[in-house]
C-alpha cells in the first residue's frame, strides 16, 4: 500500500515543481510588464535550470510525459477562447489567414532545405547489413 501513496507523491512533487516555474514566470511578466506570458518565461526559467543542471530530468520526467501525451486536451481552452473572441478576430480574419499559411508555407520550405541538407551531407555514411 505504501508504494502506490509514494508514486503519487512522486507525481504531486513534479507537477509542483513545473507549476512553481509556471508561478515564477508570471510573477516576472507582471512584475516587470512584459508582453511575454508569464508561462512562457517560466518554460525558459526551468529550460535554464534544466541545463544549468540546478534540476536534473529525472525530477520532472514523469509528470512532463504525461501532459506531453495529453497535450491535445490542454488546447481545448485556447479553442474555447477563439470562439468566445469570435466578433474581435472577425475583423481581422483574412491577415489571420494569410499569417497562418505563410508561415505554413515557411515551415514547410525550411524543412524541404534541412532534410535535402542532411540527405546531401549524411546519406551513404552507414553500411548495409547483408543478411542471409
Amino acid at each position: 500500500m505504501i508504494k502506490p501513496r509514494r508514486q503519487l507523491v512522486k507525481y504531486y512533487v513534479q507537477f509542483m515543481l513545473i507549476c512553481l516555474f509556471a508561478v515564477i514566470g508570471e510573477a516576472i511578466s507582471t512584475f516587470f510588464k512584459l508582453p511575454i506570458p508569464g508561462s512562457i518565461i517560466g518554460l525558459f526559467l526551468l529550460l535554464i535550470a534544466l541545463q544549468l543542471k540546478w534540476i536534473r530530468l529525472r525530477h520532472i520526467h514523469a509528470v512532463a510525459e504525461f501532459l506531453i501525451a495529453n497535450m491535445t486536451i490542454l488546447f481545448l481552452p485556447a479553442g474555447v477562447g477563439i470562439m468566445e473572441r469570435w466578433d474581435a478576430i472577425s475583423d481581422n480574419i483574412v491577415p489571420i489567414i494569410l499569417i497562418i499559411m505563410g508561415a505554413l508555407v515557411l515551415n514547410i520550405v525550411v524543412i524541404a532545405v534541412v532534410v535535402g541538407f542532411i540527405k546531401k551531407h549524411f546519406e551513404g555514411d552507414y553500411k548495409e547489413v547483408k543478411r542471409g
